[in-house]
C-alpha cells in the first residue's frame, strides 16, 4: 500500500484569478447611469452662470463691466449637456450592444463640451462679441475686439470644462463595463403563450383567454410563466 505525498506546509497554494464580485458588477449600471446624468447637469449649470467679465474703453474712459453668461460665450452647450441627459435615460433600457454604442455617444459628447469650452477660455474676447455688439451697436470681430479692455474669465467655463472631460471618461467606462451591467428582467419581457391540450380531443392548440381564466379558477398564478 503506497501512501500519496505529502504537500510541505510552507508551499504556497495556487492562486485563482481574481474576479469581480456579480453584486460589484450590478452597480456599474446605476453608477455610470447617475454619473451621467451628474456630469451633464454640471455642464448645464455652468452654461447658465457668467463666463466672463469684459469692460469696455472707449475715449480713454473704462465704462462698466459686461457679463457674458456661458450662453453667449458658448451657446452650444445646453444642447450637449441635453443630449447628455437623454443618453442617460436610454442606458437605463440599452442592450450590451447599445450601450457601447451610447458610451461612444457620450465620449463624443464629452469631446464636444471640451472644445465649446475649451474656445471660450482661449478666445474670452471672441467668446463675448454677441455681448459687446448687443451693448454697443457694433458689430465685426474686429471692431470688438478695439472696443474692450480687458476680458476676465470666472470659474464658470473652467468647471464646464471639467465636465466635458467627466463625460468623456464616463463614456470610456461604460463601454468597457457595458457586457457586465444586468440585463432586462422578465416583468419586461414579452408574453409567450404555451400551448395546452384539449380535455375532449386529446389534440395540442393555442392557448387562449379561456385557459388563463380557469387556470385561475383552478389557483395557478399566470406570472410564473
Amino acid at each position: 500500500m503506497t501512501s500519496e505525498p505529502s504537500t510541505p506546509a510552507n508551499t504556497p497554494l495556487p492562486s485563482t484569478p481574481s474576479v469581480t464580485p456579480k453584486p460589484a458588477r450590478r452597480r456599474f449600471k446605476p453608477m455610470l447611469v447617475l454619473a451621467v446624468i451628474a456630469a451633464s447637469a454640471l455642464a448645464l449649470l455652468a452654461w447658465t452662470q457668467v463666463w466672463v467679465i469684459v469692460r469696455l474703453a472707449e475715449d480713454g474712459i473704462t465704462q462698466p463691466a459686461i457679463e457674458v453668461s456661458g450662453s453667449i460665450a458658448s451657446p452650444g452647450l445646453t444642447a450637449l449637456a441635453l443630449a447628455g441627459l437623454a443618453l442617460a435615460g436610454a442606458l437605463t433600457i440599452a442592450g450590451p450592444v447599445i450601450r457601447i454604442i451610447l458610451g461612444l455617444l457620450e465620449m463624443l459628447l464629452g469631446v464636444s463640451v471640451v472644445l465649446s469650452a475649451g474656445l471660450a477660455i482661449g478666445d474670452p474676447v471672441g467668446a463675448s462679441s454677441a455681448a459687446v455688439t448687443t451693448t454697443t451697436g457694433v458689430a465685426g470681430a474686429d471692431s470688438t475686439r478695439a472696443l474692450v479692455s480687458s476680458a476676465t474669465l470666472t470659474g464658470w467655463p473652467f468647471l464646464a470644462l471639467a465636465a466635458g472631460i467627466l463625460m468623456l471618461l464616463i463614456g470610456l467606462f461604460v463601454c468597457i463595463t457595458a457586457r457586465f451591467w444586468p440585463g432586462p428582467t422578465k416583468r419586461y419581457e414579452a408574453t409567450t403563450f404555451e400551448p395546452v391540450t384539449d380535455a375532449a380531443t386529446g389534440q395540442v392548440r393555442p392557448r387562449d383567454a379561456v385557459d388563463d381564466w380557469d387556470g385561475l379558477t383552478r389557483g395557478d398564478d399566470p406570472t410564473a410563466r
